[in-house]
């Protein structure tokens, strides 16, 4: 048998996004900002103190995985806590230091799709098509089910 890790139709996606992640994070080299905290600064800005659920909602995360950022940026002193409604949620509201930096995080967001966009244009077919696409296909036969089909006819699966 070989090392079925070898092969990997979409290794090169991940590695393309990586690549391309790295490329925005160098924009915020030196500073408390960590690009995957943009997106969650911005909508609290945009759309006001949230709670945790609130939060993870707006940007399609878990709440748990919400908590742990919220946690990170609160030790980077860019988000408060504080008791939200009920004793079990916490309320994030943004410190002034984040709000003083809100006008730089949307112009790194409106920069970054631009060249997208951009970067989308140069080639024979867009991603977003490829996406669009791809989602059409899953919604008639889930990634799962494509999976656990191949793995029924699988010898080694079954035990």
């Amino acid at each position: 048998m070989s090392d079925p890790t070898e092969d990997s139709i979409w290794r090169p996606v991940r590695l393309l996004l990586s690549r391309m992640d790295d490329d925005i994070a160098r924009l915020y080299a030196g500073t408390e900002i960590k690009p995957t905290y943009v997106m969650e600064l911005l909508r609290l800005h945009f759309l006001g103190p949230m709670t945790i659920r609130e939060l993870a909602e707006s940007v399609h995360r878990t709440h748990s995985a919400l908590s742990q950022k919220v946690a990170a940026m609160k030790a980077a002193g860019l988000v408060e806590v504080t008791k939200g409604a009920d004793a079990r949620s916490k309320k994030v509201t943004l410190t002034p230091a984040a709000t003083a930096m809100v006008g730089r995080l949307a112009a790194e967001w409106r920069a970054t799709e631009a060249a997208a966009v951009e970067l989308e244009a140069e080639l024979p077919y867009p991603l977003s098509r490829v996406i669009a696409d791809m989602e059409a296909a899953l919604s008639r036969r889930s990634f799962h089910d494509r999976i656990a089909a191949r793995l029924a006819e699988d010898p080694a699966w079954q035990r």
